[in-house]
């Protein structure tokens, strides 16, 4: 985790602190079941939280230096909490193997992690839709290879980028439900020695689903899909990052980020607005893809249990979520303040001489009658000459001139092609489509 790309709210589910309170709980809740079940005395659960109640700090430092001459953090920590609580904290635990804490613990953070990532999400909906609402009409060229096509909106880019987003929380909901699994069930995950109803009774209190059968730890692919869905996240980020890039060009100049007072661009060019903000993003999608990965390598766990994915989530698991959070939070705050020039949009659209209206030229040509091959060779004919112009003669000029296309189409008909409008009658019925 890198300071720079953290926020508060995500980075505090990753703090030692927080994860030993969510320890605690599993195995106090799991002393209640026990103890509610005749296993242990109620003694042991009411010495366990009424400790608790007591709002007690955690030490870090001295479950560390336990952990340090033990070489096993889980017992560390049950050995600090029973020097706390006393003789009835020998209760806690009873028939439950580390990966029931662990584990269970992933799930916790992993689930309150995502509920944090779907209220980004939301928020960058809404302004990507409400940009888009904006912008609904305004008239912009379609680029294919990076070479113009044909016109489009820029509500209508902005619409696409609203329905990739709203698949993406899709599949962050299912992510969440997959991810959020409680498996308290011992060494190799038989019960042998713990009652089924604990995990079902912690499950219940943390707000997990019961894993159906778990071989002392709960499967990896659970996990490699929810990193797998990170990932996918953040390469639509990384798209709508790359569209503004480009956009912002000097050559293209279309829209540009928002750029403060105060703010420099450069350190040796006074005249530099650079796009760092949406490059930023194409390099943490970068790195939230790269944590996908290993997730995919720690499903083939040896038999019933290893720890080589271990190490693997102490790391993915904060770094993908809190760099995932604040590229959310990042992409809302350009989406939100993006400068749009329409005019320019304007200026681009009638750069090139009218090509952008070829197609309806060579279908107004293939209705009256000429062949498609025909209709294509007349109408690229023209459309070249003003490609080497670079945009100095116009399309429609020369197809009024050109014999052939005069014999077929009116100078009426031929300007009613070039009518900008016409590309734009099924504005209304995509947005429908996307916002309802």
């Amino acid at each position: 985790m890198v300071p720079r790309y953290a926020r508060p709210a995500m980075t505090a589910i990753w703090e030692p602190e927080a994860r030993y309170r969510i320890w605690f709980e599993i195995e106090a809740h799991a002393t209640q079941k026990l103890a509610e079940l005749g296993v242990v005395p109620m003694s042991g659960a009411k010495a366990l939280w009424d400790w608790w109640a007591t709002n007690p700090a955690i030490d870090v430092a001295a479950i560390d230096a336990k952990e340090a001459v033990l070489k096993h953090d889980v017992i560390a920590f049950l050995d600090w909490v029973a020097e706390q609580v006393g003789p009835e904290a020998r209760f806690m635990h009873q028939g439950m193997t580390s990966s029931d804490v662990l584990d269970t613990t992933l799930a916790v953070q992993l689930a309150r992690a995502t509920d944090i990532l779907l209220a980004e999400m939301d928020d960058l909906l809404a302004a990507i839709r409400r940009r888009a609402e904006e912008h609904k009409y305004t008239p912009t060229i379609g680029r294919s290879h990076g070479i113009h096509a044909e016109p489009t909106t820029f509500g209508l880019k902005l619409a696409q980028a609203y329905a990739e987003f709203d698949r993406c929380r899709a599949r962050l909901v299912a992510a969440r439900a997959e991810i959020a699994t409680c498996a308290i069930s011992g060494a190799v995950g038989t019960f042998a020695n713990i009652d089924p109803a604990v995990e079902e009774y912690v499950a219940a209190q943390l707000g997990l689903a019961v894993e159906p059968v778990s071989t002392q730890v709960i499967p990896r692919d659970r996990h490699a899909m929810y990193f797998s869905t990170l990932a996918v996240i953040a390469s639509s980020i990384e798209r709508l990052a790359v569209e503004i890039r480009h956009l912002q060009r000097t050559e293209v100049l279309e829209a540009e980020e928002y750029f403060s007072p105060g703010q420099k661009g450069s350190s040796a060019m006074p005249h530099k607005r650079n796009p760092i903000l949406t490059e930023n993003l194409t390099g943490q999608a970068r790195m939230i893809r790269a944590y996908a990965m290993p997730a995919l390598e720690n499903v083939a766990l040896w038999h019933e249990r290893d720890i080589s994915h271990s190490s693997v989530e102490r790391f993915i698991g904060p770094d993908a979520t809190i760099t995932l959070d604040f590229a959310l939070a990042r992409l809302t705050g350009v989406v939100d303040k993006l400068l749009v020039y329409p005019e320019r949009m304007q200026k681009n659209l009638d750069r090139m001489g009218g090509l952008v209206h070829s197609q309806r030229v060579l279908l107004a040509l293939t209705q009256a009658g000429i062949t498609r091959d025909n209709a294509y060779r007349l109408v690229q004919r023209n459309a070249m000459k003003v490609w080497e112009s670079d945009g100095a003669l116009s399309l429609l000029d020369l197809l009024k001139a050109d014999e052939e296309v005069a014999a077929a189409l009116s100078p009426e008909e031929l300007e009613e092609k070039f009518d900008l409008a016409y590309h734009f009658k099924q504005v209304d019925t995509i947005f429908a489509r996307v916002f309802g």
